[in-house]
């Protein structure tokens, strides 16, 4: 299924994040319907730095093309602010379609951007995003989605940001995504905006978490959990090397640990075996 299709449904369809293959893999294998190739996460594991602008272009599409090698699912990628003006998002739509995207996100933030529940956020003006989302829709070649993210609500509260929304969408966007609503009531506001919308749930984040089914309810059509899978990483790798640098040992945390055969199993190692087989039967 096409990923217009699947946000067409508005079922609030998760869209976890992936920072790496091997997240994108487990993903997929866990039966999610897409994936978000998340520029935070690969900040935070790629850089071991915050989200605030640090990464490039070749950065995202490095990690986009190396996702598409390794799973099917449709992926949503986070193209920040475009990195840069409107003939730099012209180039990034060509360089993260040609690396394996099925959506670019664009959001509105002044650079250096920062993560949408980051306090200190500013947007620019319309005159110059506007353009920005043209120029995406101009590039694409195939039925790339254009999400259009804005952070005016933090600046300009609720309405200024549904109004950003709507000119979005005459500019060319597919969806949008009006970043960091502070409880259900703007949510649903932001649901009756006419395109399907993103809602985006952060662990320990400005929006409430709130259960899939009311996000179905409501109309939405992706929610994304961006960085569950890191966190979790974090927390849990703490832990088990914590324990080590503590014990000397795995033994107070073995139970915290995949088995080698499910870490095997998470990178598809059978089919790799099963490649080589091929191979060498073929030439005999």
């Amino acid at each position: 299924m096409s990923l217009r299709e699947i946000v067409s449904r508005r079922q609030a369809v998760l869209a976890p994040g992936a920072a790496n293959a091997l997240f994108a893999r487990i993903i997929e294998d866990l039966g999610f319907e897409c994936v978000y190739v998340t520029g935070a996460g690969i900040a935070n594991m790629a850089l071991g730095a915050p989200d605030i602008g640090l990464t490039s272009l070749d950065d995202i599409a490095g990690t986009v093309s190396r996702i598409a090698d390794a799973v099917a699912l449709p992926l949503i990628v986070d193209a920040d602010t475009g990195f840069g003006n409107a003939v730099n998002t012209w180039r990034t739509m060509k360089v993260l379609e040609r690396a394996g995207a099925a959506a670019i996100q664009l959001e509105d933030q002044d650079f250096p951007k920062r993560c949408g529940h980051f306090n200190g956020k500013g947007v620019i003006a319309l005159s110059e995003m506007l353009p920005k989302i043209a120029a995406a829709a101009d590039a694409r070649t195939r039925d790339t989605l254009i999400i259009a993210r804005t952070d005016a609500l933090a600046v300009e509260g609720i309405d200024a940001a549904i109004d950003r929304a709507q000119a979005f969408i005459a500019a060319g966007a597919d969806m949008t995504f009006i970043e960091a609503p502070r409880d259900a009531a703007q949510m649903r506001r932001i649901a009756q905006v006419p395109v399907p919308q993103v809602a985006n749930i952060v662990h320990g984040g400005k929006t409430p978490p709130l259960p899939q089914a009311d996000l179905a309810e409501m109309g939405i059509g992706i929610v994304l959990y961006a960085n569950a899978a890191l966190q979790a990483a974090v927390h849990s790798a703490t832990e088990v090397l914590g324990s080590l640098k503590a014990t000397g040992s795995l033994d107070a945390v073995h139970d915290r640990l995949a088995s080698f055969e499910e870490r095997q199993a998470a990178v598809a190692k059978d089919r790799w075996d099963a490649l080589e087989q091929r191979f060498k039967a073929e030439v005999k």
